[in-house]
């Protein structure tokens, strides 16, 4: 795989994890580390040794602490918005992924490392976590999709709370909000990540693809939910998956799925 100048990659047994690599900025997001996620997810997408992802921070302090301000004093109503746009694009790559992408949330999750973990098809934290879009503190409102998928995981009152007031959740509080799905020591939550990863790999690839796209379904008001379930259920039944899944469970065995 490629190499990156922020990110490190490592490949193992089908899971890929990448690691924002900027721990002595607190792993920030600037527009040269967006663009190298993006490229990434396009790996991702394009090998099919890859299965699933883990995404999160190098070291112990921050997943990502946020955007970095240094480009944003930088922006002009113009520049502001495809300086948006990109990040939204890089982030829609994740969500849409048909691989499961997992967010291992080390620490610090603000501003736009909030916003790339929501991407994610999960969150699990560590006990150390913290989660905020404090954007409001520096006159700015989130610009990589927080204001859309904040409201779409907490629900529209409690998103205008931390919006607004820019608060900052601990781990726990995220789990009783739905933005996370699992809090764990620090020491167990790589291996936590691989565990979900590998039982998500053990089902039919094809069918797990299809899982997202139908709750990605649910947010897209260009996309009848219901008739994307329907095409997808269709799919299914058409795949070798399906023959398979179905021959192993009448044969009272483990399928072997190929994705096909």
């Amino acid at each position: 795989m490629a190499t990156f100048k922020n990110l490190l990659l490592h490949l193992e047994n089908g899971i890929l994890t990448i690691t924002i690599n900027r721990e002595d900025k607190l792993n920030a997001l600037n527009i040269e580390t967006i663009r190298e996620i993006r490229d990434a997810m396009q790996q991702v997408y394009d090998d099919a040794a890859v299965r699933g992802v883990i995404i999160t921070g190098a070291g112990t302090k921050a997943f990502v602490a946020g955007a970095d301000i240094s480009e944003l004093t930088e922006l002009s109503e113009v520049t502001a918005r495809s300086f948006s746009e990109r990040g939204q694009e890089t982030f829609d790559l994740i969500e849409q992924c048909n691989k499961p992408v997992l967010a291992a949330v080390n620490g610090f999750a603000l501003g736009g490392g909030n916003e790339l973990a929501m991407a994610c098809h999960m969150r699990i934290a560590s006990t150390s976590a913290r989660f905020g879009q404090p954007e409001v503190n520096l006159g700015l409102i989130p610009g990589y999709g927080g204001t859309q998928r904040l409201t779409q995981l907490v629900g529209k009152g409690k998103a205008m709370e931390l919006l607004m007031t820019g608060d900052m959740v601990t781990a726990e509080e995220a789990l009783m909000l739905g933005l996370a799905n699992y809090v764990v020591a620090p020491e167990k939550l790589l291996p936590r990540c691989v565990e979900i990863l590998q039982k998500i790999m053990s089902k039919a690839p094809l069918a797990v693809g299809l899982v997202i796209e139908g709750v990605n379904a649910v947010y897209d008001k260009e996309e009848n939910g219901y008739q994307t379930e329907a095409n997808a259920f269709a799919r299914c039944c058409a795949s070798e998956d399906f023959v398979e899944g179905t021959n192993a469970f009448m044969e009272k065995r483990r399928p072997v799925f190929k994705g096909i």
